[in-house]
């Protein structure tokens, strides 16, 4: 049985479908941070799950967001569409530019503006059984590719992914994440 990822959401709703109840801030304090830009090229290449180039641009677009990707220059464009747009491909891929937070003095741009900071929990498994079952390779590659451009700790990954077989339940990741911290509420009106 193969999947086909062609839907196309409003990056708010795709957030809401694919990760509404993964994500919870953690209360200690966490360090300084400068924003880095960083680009890359991402090609999946799996047996289970098929995507089509669009699919795959909005699904790893919503996993960059919710690893604390800034939004307002979050760049990702599809690549390697055979197949056009809305139909599955055989290698569809990714360009992405971001700017991702970075403990200053790590890899920081020199003489960047520090930003506060806090420790996001996130699960990038998806919470749909027949989705999370046929993202599994997908989510083995983002682990691999994706998640060390983010500054991340408490990684937990477990998969039982059999190629060409769907398992439900069977691949759990999930990090605590560096992001920017909320802006303080306004100051009550006296």
């Amino acid at each position: 049985m193969q999947l086909n990822r062609s839907r196309t959401f409003p990056a708010g709703v795709l957030g809401l479908l694919l990760f509404g109840c993964g994500v919870a801030l953690a209360q200690e304090a966490a360090p300084q941070a400068s924003w880095s830009v960083r680009e890359f090229r991402f090609t999946y290449q799996g047996f289970t799950a098929k995507y089509s180039c669009d699919g795959l641009s909005d699904r790893i677009k919503a996993v960059l967001l919710v690893l604390g990707a800034r939004q307002q220059d979050l760049r990702v464009t599809p690549t390697g569409c055979s197949d056009g747009f809305g139909r599955a491909t055989p290698f569809p891929g990714v360009a992405v530019k971001m700017s991702v937070l970075t403990p200053v003095g790590d890899k920081s741009a020199p003489g960047a503006a520090a930003v506060a900071t806090v420790w996001r929990k996130v699960d990038i498994s998806r919470p749909e059984a027949l989705a999370a079952a046929g993202d599994c390779e997908l989510t083995e590659q983002i682990k691999e590719t994706i998640l060390p451009l983010f500054t991340t700790r408490n990684l937990t990954y477990r998969s039982t992914c059999v190629p060409h077989q769907l398992t439900p339940g069977g691949t759990t990741l999930k990090a605590e994440v560096l992001v920017a911290a909320p802006p303080p509420a306004p100051a009550p009106a006296g």
